[in-house]
């Protein structure tokens, strides 16, 4: 036997080393001490749960919200990426297991004449046929190891989409039923409009006002009738937006809700700034993307060295076939192949690998940057709508009692039309303001949940011991 010498033995040792699969880089973002636009009191909020939509307590919405995670095509299209990931996964651990074929073989073989004879013969195999390719230098398992990571990939990818599908859902919903309100304080604007413009024709017929003024007051009831249809226009678009979403003709939707101010605003706890990197599940697969990328460079280096294939064959065979059992027949063979040229395709292959790695590495912490400015973004947003909606409120009420004095001092004569019209400008204005400033606090309870992954959480692997 050859005695291995100590040269090859210090270069297969280093060779073995080079090629194990790299550890996951550190992100190297730490995450911010806290929230910089969390109230005082975000500590006291209820924490995310993975139904988070009921926070709404609206049963309309919690129906809706689950016929678009059944029915939608994105989520269905993502649990199919996940069986092509796990497919995958199981054609690259194959390699790790001897391939194993049968056979059978019958041939009759014929040739020229030679001494008035003919060169004929008859032979019929039967076996096996095996072979194995040792992994000495972990190829075979760094492609298995990056097949399962992005086996992982692909779930938390179906996860991202199914909240992405909740989240579009519950806005859109919310949409609708905010442009329905607004489209019934917009009938209601065009009914007080049109009372007015009566009472401004009674005072022509009486000779207290000119044709100017009836002109004016019915340039404003065109106005009301225009912003109605508009708002009918917005809403049956925002309808078929949500039917699409629910994967169903907007002929078939009904909606029973018409107004916001029956849903509950939901009290968030946004947490830490760490707890996102565990509860975000597009985290997660940039993360899992980068482990498979480290397996992929692994697998690039062990390329570019030598590979060792063990082949065997057992069977049978004889020139007749009620004999074939009766001559037994067995091969086994090695062979050892080594890359010598190749116009530098491996080197090249290996360069790929890391150029990737690096390319999922930079994205994985925008990834981490995005996740830290949608929390913020969504709490700014929050704090802004709250601190709004007391002043709009004062706001809506005060319009509301400036027409009416504006109309009972008209009346009376003692205002003019301008007036009035400028006191219904401003209820309208303020009225409508209201509405889409529920909208925009509810909708920012909706980024909030998602920015904080919709109650969803990793598993953390166990720790041995």
């Amino acid at each position: 036997m050859r005695n291995w010498t100590p040269g090859f033995a210090t270069f297969a040792t280093f060779a073995l080393c080079a090629c194990t699969t790299p550890a996951p880089q550190n992100a190297g973002l730490p995450a911010p001490p806290a929230w910089r636009y969390a109230a005082s009191t975000d500590a006291l909020g209820k924490p995310v749960r993975t139904d988070w939509w009921t926070a709404f307590g609206n049963n309309e919405l919690d129906g809706l919200v689950q016929q678009a995670r059944m029915n939608s095509f994105d989520v269905a299209a993502a649990i199919a990426r996940v069986k092509q990931a796990q497919a995958n996964a199981k054609i690259a651990g194959a390699a790790l297991l001897p391939n194993v074929k049968g056979f059978a073989d019958a041939s009759r073989q014929g040739g020229l004449l030679v001494n008035d004879s003919e060169l004929a013969g008859t032979s019929f195999d039967l076996g096996l046929l095996a072979s194995y390719e040792l992994d000495f230098w972990g190829r075979n398992r760094a492609l298995r190891d990056a097949a399962l990571a992005n086996v992982s990939a692909s779930r938390f990818d179906r996860d991202t989409v199914a909240l992405t599908v909740s989240a579009d859902t519950v806005n859109a919903w919310l949409q609708t039923v905010a442009f329905r309100e607004r489209t019934a304080i917009a009938r209601q604007n065009l009914e007080t409009a049109t009372q007015i413009l009566e009472t401004v024709e009674s005072r022509l017929r009486a000779g207290a006002v000119t044709q100017l003024d009836v002109a004016q007051q019915r340039a404003a009831v065109a106005a009301q009738r225009r912003a109605l249809e508009a708002s009918v226009q917005q809403a049956n678009d925002s309808l078929t937006t949500l039917a699409v979403l629910l994967g169903r003709p907007v002929s078939q939707m009904q909606l029973e809700t018409t107004s916001l101010d029956a849903l509950q605003v939901p009290d968030i706890a946004a947490g830490v700034p760490s707890e996102v990197l565990v509860q975000r599940p597009d985290l997660a697969r940039a993360e899992a993307q980068l482990a498979a990328a480290n397996a992929n460079i692994a697998a690039a280096r062990a390329a570019m060295l030598p590979s060792l294939t063990l082949n065997a064959t057992a069977g049978f065979g004889s020139e007749r076939i009620h004999t074939i059992f009766d001559n037994s027949l067995y091969s086994v063979a090695a062979g050892l192949s080594a890359p010598i040229f190749n116009a530098g395709s491996l080197a090249a292959g290996r360069d790929l690998a890391i150029a990737q790695q690096e390319e999922l590495l930079a994205a994985y912490r925008a990834a981490i940057v995005a996740a830290f400015g949608d929390v913020d973004r969504s709490l700014n947003a929050i704090h802004g709508v709250d601190a709004q909606v007391a002043a709009q409120g004062e706001e809506r009420d005060e319009a509301r009692r400036a027409l009416r004095l504006a109309q009972s001092r008209y009346q009376a004569g003692a205002e003019t039309l301008t007036t009035v019209l400028d006191a219904q400008q401003t209820l309208f204005a303020a009225e409508d303001e209201g509405v889409q400033l529920r909208l925009a606090r509810l909708q920012g309870a909706v980024s909030l949940y998602r920015a904080l992954g919709g109650g969803w959480t990793r598993e953390l692997p166990q720790s041995a011991g």
